[in-house]
């Protein structure tokens, strides 16, 4: 699945930092304005137990575990919307990506330069935000511009039924209302669609915390987040991107030994990995076997015949039926023959809604 989410944040909130840790690429994390200039992807493992339990069943040859793309953005500074900072050249970098990760700075230190020189995460929230909403506005003033004129001398109800939408949509970003906010239908959102609306996108907080503050539950930043997050039915999840950064240079034995001292369970990272996924709407089934487990992701809703289809092509234009059992139930019964005698396995159709955790086998005409 071609699916991405994009890394923001102003400059030296610790994005970069976090990117290299995710991606364990060596890009430049420099101490100064746009550091970063264009984007770097990377494609990041999605942690799954499930896969640890398929490769000790199977022992396969090959085991491949699903990933998607991070991109790290060039810091957004106030005024980009008109072209301050890397101005435009961001805001088209954004518009690329299917969902955002807004790093936001929520510790102090006096030898990390802030671009507004103070540490204000509700602030650093909000100058992103406008600067999107105002992107935002533009797009939607320059297409009443372009169809107005067509609606009032025609009475094309799709024309009519765009324009009312994007007079809402304006309303509300005049309002400095973020359009994620707003509540709209399967109808609205295909006609939005089209115009990729920065506001529009789904969005997680990543709260940058220092060392000290990563088991404490009272930073008084984070806590700030969580109230705004909590507005637009966001996460947030807490990180410290020092910590995360030495994490990705040791091995899982290590990791596990690293995490345990610090009294916690998971890593930030995994996380945010695990977040974003959800948020894509990505969703996991696998195929096993002794020559390969693999995990593939595919999007929620997805029926048998388009899953056939991200193995390749040909499954989906042959597609027959599909051999399905539960992950959870090949846990429950230890292998294969006692789940087909527990009368769990079944042959499911075109019509069947892939499940996050099914285990298939398709069958198709070559």
């Amino acid at each position: 699945m071609a699916l991405t989410a994009g890394i923001v944040g102003l400059p030296n909130v610790g994005k970069s930092t976090l990117f290299n840790a995710i991606t364990k690429q060596n890009i430049l994390a420099a101490n100064y304005p746009f550091a970063t200039i264009e984007p770097n992807v990377g494609v990041v493992i999605v942690p799954d137990k499930r896969l640890d339990f398929l490769n000790n069943l199977y022992q396969p040859k090959s085991l491949v575990p699903t990933a998607f793309e991070f991109t790290d953005i060039a810091g957004l500074v106030s005024g980009a919307s008109h072209g301050e900072g890397l101005g435009n050249k961001f805001l088209s970098h954004i518009r690329e990506v299917d969902a955002i990760v807004e790093v936001v700075r929520c510790f102090e230190n006096k030898n990390i330069i802030h671009v507004e020189n103070n540490v204000d995460p509700i602030r650093d929230i909000e100058i992103i935000n406008v600067e999107l909403i105002l992107a935002d506005l533009e797009v939607v003033e320059n297409r009443l511009n372009r169809i107005g004129k067509k609606v009032a001398m025609s009475k094309d109800k799709e024309t009519i039924k765009e324009v009312e939408l994007l007079n809402k949509v304006k309303d509300n970003l005049i309002k400095n209302f973020p359009l994620r906010r707003m509540n709209f239908d399967k109808e609205e959102l295909k006609i939005l669609k089209p115009f990729n609306f920065l506001t529009l996108k789904p969005i997680i907080y990543m709260a940058n915390v220092s060392e000290e503050d990563l088991v404490n539950k009272n930073n008084p930043y984070v806590i700030k987040v969580e109230g705004y997050a909590e507005a637009e039915n966001a996460k947030v999840i807490k990180v410290c991107a020092k910590i995360e950064s030495e994490l990705s240079d040791l091995d899982d034995d290590e990791k596990t030994i690293f995490l345990n001292d610090l009294g916690i369970e998971e890593s930030g990272l995994n996380k945010l990995i695990k977040a974003t996924y959800s948020l894509l709407g990505l969703e996991t089934f696998f195929t096993a076997g002794t020559d390969e487990v693999r995990a593939w992701t595919f999007k929620k809703g997805m029926k048998a015949p388009e899953c056939a289809g991200i193995i390749h092509t040909d499954f989906e234009k042959g597609f027959i039926k599909a051999e399905v059992f539960s992950y959870y139930d090949l846990e429950k019964y230890g292998d294969e023959k006692a789940v087909k005698e527990a009368g769990k396995v079944r042959l499911e159709g075109k019509e069947y809604l892939m499940q996050d955790g099914d285990i298939c086998y398709f069958r198709f005409n070559k």
